[in-house]
C-alpha cells in the first residue's frame, strides 16, 4: 500500500542536454571609455582643493585647542590669587 512507484524506464534522462563543442559564445565588444584632459584636470583641481580645505580645518582645530589650553591656564592662575 505504501510502496513507492518507480518509473517505467530504468535510466533517467540526462540532466544537461548534450551540446556541440564547435559552437563559440557570441562576445559583445566592450564599450570604449575615453577620458578627456579636462576631466583629469578637474579631478586634480578638486583633489587639491579638498586637501587644502582639510589642512585648513586641521590647522584651525589645533589653534583652537592651543587657545583653550592657554585660556584655561590663565583663568586658573587668576582664580588662585
Amino acid at each position: 500500500m505504501f510502496l513507492p512507484k518507480y518509473p517505467e524506464s530504468p535510466t533517467p534522462p540526462p540532466a544537461y542536454p548534450h551540446t556541440v563543442a564547435d559552437q563559440t559564445p557570441a562576445r559583445r565588444p566592450a564599450p570604449q571609455i575615453s577620458v578627456s584632459t579636462g576631466a583629469v584636470a578637474a579631478a586634480l583641481v578638486g583633489g587639491v582643493v579638498l586637501t587644502a580645505l582639510l589642512a585648513a580645518v586641521a590647522v584651525t582645530a589645533i589653534s583652537v585647542a592651543v587657545t583653550a589650553v592657554v585660556l584655561r591656564s590663565v583663568l586658573r592662575d587668576q582664580h588662585r590669587r
